[in-house]
């Protein structure tokens, strides 16, 4: 099975001579068939641009790449792709069912399934209700969630969904996260945007950051998230012999609101972590492995390259 998205030397600038600004540089990436796929960065780090070439709203410089099998623009391709901006502006006039056979309509669903289609979203995103209600009266959260039915509207097997869940409440990310997670499960792939950590952290199968418009990591979250031991100390009477023994013998030591974070080479020397404290004359009030956030993952990886 070929690769749902494969990217070879994309790249993207803005304006002109000494002004001109590399939005992407030379990006090679290849997501998966199936998976749900973040795709994390700093703002004006690229993300928006690199999904803007890959939907066909922005044209590359340089490099190239195919959907489905297939090169950017296909007719074919583009049918079984569904996508959400990180902004837009619907048409308020329009009634939510109107506007989702409009876009059915655009995406050439047969006219004899668009009633079935239509009814299908809008029960997937809590709509039924507001089926016949314009979108001007609609809230930010109502908007985002239609925007996210016309982006199913087609059955796509490659969604591109950017920020999809920044103007719900937490049980409206909730459903959301459920509804990717279901979507993979019928074999959709996914290709996510998103500022919020946590989402991705529950949500995707493997994560690439970009940074300045190049790709600086590309991993599962459990590599991102687990690459060495770390455990949280919380002790009294620590000496200075036994800060410096611990430090002889850690990767990363480092002091957070009160307590001793302290990162190993591997798992062997977690009771020797233990024995060193208590040896040394200190008081043990807690000992726990600690899981390193997929933040803290994110956040170090900006720094080494900015290095």
């Amino acid at each position: 099975m070929p690769a749902a998205i494969e990217i070879e030397g994309l790249s993207k600038s803005y304006g002109h001579g000494d002004e001109a600004t590399m939005a992407v540089d030379a990006l090679d990436l290849e997501v998966k068939a199936g998976e749900i796929f973040g795709f994390l960065g700093p703002n004006g780090a690229g993300k928006t641009t690199t999904v803007q070439m890959l939907v066909g709203l922005v044209f590359p410089d340089g490099g190239k790449a195919c959907l489905l099998g297939k090169p950017l623009g296909d007719l074919e391709a583009r049918a079984s792709i569904g996508y959400l901006p990180e902004t837009f502006d619907f048409h308020g006039f329009l009634r939510a069912r109107e506007f989702l056979e409009f876009h059915a309509g655009l995406y050439g669903v047969d006219p004899g399934e668009r009633e079935q289609r239509i009814g299908e979203v809008l029960e997937l995103m809590d709509l039924q209700a507001n089926a016949d209600s314009r979108l001007r009266t609609f809230s930010r959260g109502m908007l985002q969630r239609i925007g996210i039915a016309q982006a199913l509207i087609n059955r796509p097997r490659l969604l591109f969904l950017d920020e999809p869940t920044s103007a719900l409440d937490p049980m409206g990310r909730r459903q959301m996260r459920d509804i990717i997670l279901s979507l993979r499960d019928r074999g959709t792939t996914i290709f996510l945007n998103s500022h919020l950590l946590s989402e991705v952290e529950m949500t995707c199968d493997r994560v690439g950051i970009i940074n300045h418009g190049r790709l600086v990591r590309v991993a599962s979250l459990p590599e991102l998230t687990s690459p060495r031991p770390c455990v949280e100390v919380d002790a009294v009477d620590m000496g200075p012999e036994i800060m410096s023994s611990i430090e002889a013998m850690a990767l990363r030591v480092e002091q957070r609101e009160g307590r001793l974070l302290v990162w190993l080479e591997d798992e062997s020397q977690v009771n020797r972590l233990a024995e060193i404290i208590v040896s040394g004359g200190a008081s043990l009030r807690s000992f726990t492995p600690r899981q390193r956030s997929l933040e803290e993952a994110f956040i170090q990886a900006i720094e080494e390259d900015e290095q």
